[in-house]
């Protein structure tokens, strides 16, 4: 009986190898959001790893973890490190390609709780009056990421913190985008009152200068006849 249970246990497993090693052998995912904002607006979010805080959907999963960031501010080769609690473990991004207002290419590579290693592309087009930004991560699946994924899709799992952060990256950008408008329509404003004020004060300053030259003239008509 008990060789006829293990038996029946190496075929089910063997079974369940077979189908795992017939999932899929990459994932991608993506996600994208309509941002009324303009394109240099949202790009400046993503190029810098610096306001990745502010929308990061994971940055919220460990308020305490340790960020390190070093290379050039923003833009190509650019690196975030972070080191966190469980929900968020250990990693790293790096730059690798940046275009201004269009696109930021990303290595990300995962430390703990395991090792991997994925491809990261943001990119930012023109929508309307807005903004379009598209969030994709792609990689290859492993034997434990094929068997993970009969529990739970990559897209699922991903999408979901996806959706969260453009959310939050599109009040952010525009927050900021209405911000400039406000600045702008603000300067335009202050310019037309200054325009009118120096038009006003010329044709005064025009005003004056005749009443002072007719003076003068009347003045020198009197002086005429009294000779």
């Amino acid at each position: 009986m008990f060789k006829k249970i293990l038996i029946a246990l190496l075929v089910l497993i063997v079974a369940l190898v077979a189908v795992i090693a017939t999932r899929p052998a990459t994932y991608q995912v993506t996600r994208s959001e309509l941002v009324a904002a303009p394109v240099d607006v949202v790009f400046a979010q993503v190029n810098d790893f610096h306001n990745w805080a502010q929308w990061s959907p994971w940055d919220k999963l460990d308020p305490k973890m340790t960020k390190t960031y070093s290379g050039p501010l923003s833009g190509k080769d650019a690196t975030y490190h972070w080191v966190g609690n469980d929900k968020v473990g250990e990693g790293e991004m790096k730059i690798r390609e940046s275009v201004p207002n269009e696109k930021v290419d990303i290595q990300l590579n995962f430390i703990k709780p395991f090792v991997s290693s994925a491809d990261t592309l943001i990119t930012v087009a023109p929508e309307g009056a807005g903004s379009k930004v598209t969030w994709t991560m792609s990689g290859k699946n492993n034997f434990m990421s094929k068997a993970f994924s009969m529990v739970m899709s990559m897209d699922k799992m991903i999408g979901a913190d996806f959706e969260k952060g453009l959310a939050a990256m599109k009040g952010l950008a525009e927050t900021e985008a209405k911000k400039r408008a406000e600045a702008k329509a603000a300067a335009e404003k202050a310019a037309a009152e200054q325009k009118v004020a120096e038009e006003a004060a010329k044709a005064a300053e025009e005003a004056r200068v005749a009443e002072e030259a007719k003076a003068a003239e009347e003045a020198s008509k009197k002086k005429g006849k009294k000779k």
